[in-house]
């Protein structure tokens, strides 16, 4: 069997629900055929001869890609409708055709769903209210906003990162999604605000280093930014993943850097310097081991194994809470001791848990 064609059924639920209805900067109608595209739907009927899935959206849904991947694979009948309680339709059929016809036809979802019944054997699916968000109303587009903003957070992140750093990160998306800014621009000045609190940290002097710490802070909120963006617009890209990835290393360099500086400074000795520079190279070290992870598109879907998940854990940014506790008492330097013990060991985990997909 081909490839599952996404049909859009262009007829909201409500008159005030259309196409061009907006969430999150796209129209429904758009988001809708980019999650298509990027579940790897086609977008336009096939001319060649054999049984094809057909999946049938109305426009007033906005699903999730791995969602409608799934319904493009599950198991279905010839010629069997399943169908779900926000009138989103699948079949497996010969005859495209009329499924067609009927899309094209209905004034909604509902009504194109009643009139596929009569044609084939229906089978009720459960709602998957993780899968797929139904605008029945204007009234529900903020919740629609919100749905898909909770849909960014990612298993792999740290509590603090979770519960702080994502909330405060996707409440600024909400509003710049509205906007003509681009990820990118947003990685721009993410790195700008990191690299300016760097110097911050050649003093010993709390207030300075708590400046310093509270724009790395910033710099961490504003770097969930570029992503979000990226993922609410369709807007990924490996250069953008590549530019995030670096500009986040060149910002984790010269903090370190810096306050390797400023301890041997502050201590008149010139050890804190071999410590910071112990510091710097392993976290290059790291960048360097996951720089094919975040070239690669699968390495995310992947399954985690323990050691996956421990590696994860080692690299989340809730060390970020660290630097501003230890700022706030001059001593900012003590965090190279961390890195320079802590990085290494992550490194050899890293490559520990890597080597099946190296040996392949």
């Amino acid at each position: 069997m081909t490839k599952g064609l996404l049909v859009v059924v262009t007829a909201g639920a409500a008159p005030e629900v259309t196409p061009e209805t907006m969430v999150a900067g796209l129209p429904l109608g758009r988001r809708l055929a980019l999650a298509g595209e990027r579940a790897g739907l086609d977008s336009a009927p096939s001319s060649e001869p054999g049984r094809r899935r057909l999946i049938l959206v109305p426009c007033n849904v906005i699903p999730q890609p791995r969602w409608l991947r799934a319904l493009a694979a599950m198991p279905l009948q010839p010629e069997t409708l399943w169908v779900d309680p926000a009138q989103v339709a699948v079949v497996d059929t010969d005859d495209p055709k009329p499924v067609l016809d009927a899309a094209g036809r209905a004034a909604s979802g509902a009504e194109c769903v009643a009139a596929l019944r009569e044609r084939f054997t229906a089978v009720e699916g459960s709602a998957d209210d993780m899968g797929r968000f139904a605008v029945r109303t204007a009234g529900d587009l903020r919740g629609a906003e919100s749905w898909l903003l909770r849909g960014l957070i990612k298993d792999t992140e740290g509590f603090m990162s979770r519960h702080v750093e994502r909330l405060m990160s996707l409440a600024l998306t909400r509003h710049l999604v509205r906007t003509s800014i681009t990820p990118n621009a947003m990685t721009g000045v993410s790195l700008a605000i990191g690299l300016a609190g760097a110097p911050f940290f050649l003093s010993s002097a709390p207030g300075w280093q708590l400046a310093g710490a509270l724009l790395f802070l910033l710099h961490s909120i504003l770097d969930g930014c570029d992503g979000e963006i990226a993922r609410l617009k369709f807007l990924e890209s490996q250069g953008g993943a590549a530019l995030d990835f670096w500009g986040d290393n060149t910002v984790h360099v010269a903090v370190f850097g810096c306050m390797g500086v400023g301890w041997s400074l502050s201590a008149h000795s010139a050890w804190p310097l071999a410590v910071a520079a112990l510091a710097v190279a392993s976290t290059l070290a790291a960048a360097f081991v996951l720089a094919p992870r975040v070239a690669s598109s699968s390495a995310a879907a992947a399954p985690r194994s323990a050691g996956a998940k421990a590696a994860d854990a080692l690299a989340n940014r809730d060390f970020i809470y660290v630097i501003v506790a230890l700022s706030a008492f001059g001593k900012a330097g003590w965090f190279i001791v961390i890195v320079a013990i802590g990085t290494p060991i992550f490194v050899l985990l890293r490559l520990w848990v890597d080597r099946p997909q190296r040996r392949g």
